[in-house]
């Protein structure tokens, strides 16, 4: 059954400037929600200040093996953080509050999709720390020439990674950032092997220990390496449907990252399984050079990984209700949600000639389980203020919290111009 586009879509003057935001909080609240002290960096500036309070506190260690010890422990965490098993423990310990709790204490876990900041932080604190362990042995010669060796290769390969992980270059040459990091950070976990196996005083040296689980926790996701067969149904040529049936039907809120070369790139999509039935579909639409060939050459097996990870949706169960922001092909990482229904929602979706873009199916199945959704059609009435927009639905829905799943640009617009408003709001960081 075709179920017609909901009646009540908003017309651009009910929806648009026609609808009244609350005042901004005061400046101190406003200051905290400020981009530049957003939770990421917060966290990263708590891994940087625990490492200087120590050294203020015990003072700078002169033993090279404190120094080494003090660079590993801050890489480790940078590794180990982003492990998705490790992902998915944090996104299960943030989510574990009750809807009792109080909102404050809420709003303040649904953020735990910044723990990028504490593989920043790491990787800053860790590189510094190394920094000051090669100039310690350099005046000092413990080791020999190999240690000496072994310590500039990685000074400089670190000192790569960390610069070219900097925004402008990681969104300029995302490709290239992809391949640096990932050949560079294998390269340098060996070199730490080298490193730390020559300075070593017996086998019981925790160095040796702590390298140990972090290579463990770098292959794992490797070891789940695997090349599935892939359905593709294409509804027009700006969006892919492709469903996958090997075994595995991953939760609603998760990721899967696939790719057609392991070794070169990787791509995360959000997982869309359907209560009852087997298997997943992901929502791919043309983004770029790889997207698009995607769409355009449909291939009939890919490479997964096989661990699922957590996404910013996942946050939903901390709220007793929420409104779901989607722009175009953002109804991917919302529908898994929408379908499990585990929290009542209210969807806000813009998007150019839904049907034509994504089909009838899919369309149907979203308006089966959201009949009251806000469905825009950006193709005939403009793009709407996401802002006001959200705000409204947020009011009418009598909602705690809205998530946001769009581009960058447009992510930060609902989740600044709310949270300014003293209203909770969450969407994908340039790092999730």
């Amino acid at each position: 059954m075709r179920h017609p586009l909901p009646q009540e879509v908003p017309a651009p003057r009910r929806y648009g400037d026609a609808v009244q935001l609350p005042p901004v909080t005061s400046w101190h609240r406003r200051l905290l929600k400020h981009p530049r002290l957003m939770h990421y960096n917060r966290l990263a500036a708590a891994v940087l200040v625990v490492n200087l309070a120590a050294v203020l506190v015990r003072g700078f260690p002169e033993d090279p093996r404190t120094l080494g010890h003090a660079a590993l422990a801050n890489l480790a965490l940078a590794i180990v953080i982003r492990q998705q098993y490790v992902i998915n423990l944090l996104f299960r310990l943030a989510t574990w509050a009750p809807v009792s709790w109080p909102l404050k204490a809420r709003w303040t876990l649904g953020k735990v999709y910044h723990f990028g900041g504490l593989h920043v932080g790491g990787a800053l604190a860790g590189t510094c720390w190394f920094l000051a362990l090669t100039v310690s042995i350099t005046a000092t010669g413990e080791g020999g020439a190999a240690v000496l060796a072994v310590s500039y290769a990685l000074i400089a390969l670190l000192a790569v990674i960390v610069a070219t992980a900097l925004p402008p270059f990681r969104a300029r040459f995302h490709d290239r950032f992809e391949l640096i990091h990932r050949f560079g950070g294998w390269t340098a976990l060996l070199l730490f092997w080298a490193h730390t196996l020559l300075l070593a005083r017996g086998p019981g040296e925790p160095g040796i220990w702590v390298l140990a689980g972090v290579t463990f926790s770098v292959a794992l996701p490797w070891l789940r390496l695997r090349k599935v067969d892939v359905a593709i149904e294409r509804p027009s040529s700006h969006v892919a449907l492709a469903r996958f049936d090997h075994g595995v039907t991953p939760f609603a809120g998760s990721s899967t990252a696939i790719s057609r070369s392991p070794l070169k790139e990787w791509h995360s999509f959000a997982n869309v399984p359907s209560p009852g039935r087997p298997g997943f579909r992901l929502t791919i639409s043309r983004a770029g050079d790889w997207t698009g060939s995607f769409i355009d050459d449909a291939p009939e097996r890919v490479w997964v990984k096989g661990i699922t990870t957590a996404g910013v949706a996942n946050i939903e169960t901390l709220f007793s209700k929420v409104v779901y922001m989607a722009t175009g092909s953002g109804i991917g990482p919302c529908l898994p949600h929408l379908l499990a229904a585990e929290v009542p929602a209210r969807l806000v979706w813009a998007t150019r000639d839904p049907r034509k873009t994504y089909g009838d199916r899919l369309v149907d199945e979203i308006l089966a389980v959201q009949p009251d959704a806000v469905v825009w059609d950006t193709g005939k009435d403009g793009k709407p203020d996401m802002v006001r927009l959200a705000y409204a639905a947020y009011r009418d829905f009598g909602a705690e919290a809205v998530i946001c799943i769009s581009n960058k640009k447009l992510t930060w617009q609902v989740v600044h111009g709310l949270e300014r408003r003293g209203i909770p709001a969450y969407g994908a960081i340039w790092d999730s």
